[in-house]
């Protein structure tokens, strides 16, 4: 990974779910990534949770992703 592309992590299944009960939404709400991204993990399936770490000087901002 490039040092400058933000950090992409796969949830497992009982984060994912922790992350949708408490943002009170269904995964088909959060913004999609396409499967063919270059970024995405080995083994990254349709459906997975990507959560994204971009960092802005100090702060790092987090983003979630489901794989399409």
């Amino acid at each position: 990974m490039h040092n400058l592309q933000p950090k992409h992590t796969t949830l497992n299944e009982k984060e994912a779910q922790k992350l949708l009960e408490e943002l009170n939404i269904s995964k088909s709400q959060l913004p999609k990534i396409f499967s063919s991204d270059i970024m995405l993990a080995e083994g990254c399936q349709v459906g997975d949770v990507i959560k994204i770490e971009r960092k802005a000087g100090d702060k790092v901002n987090i983003y979630y992703r489901v794989v399409v």
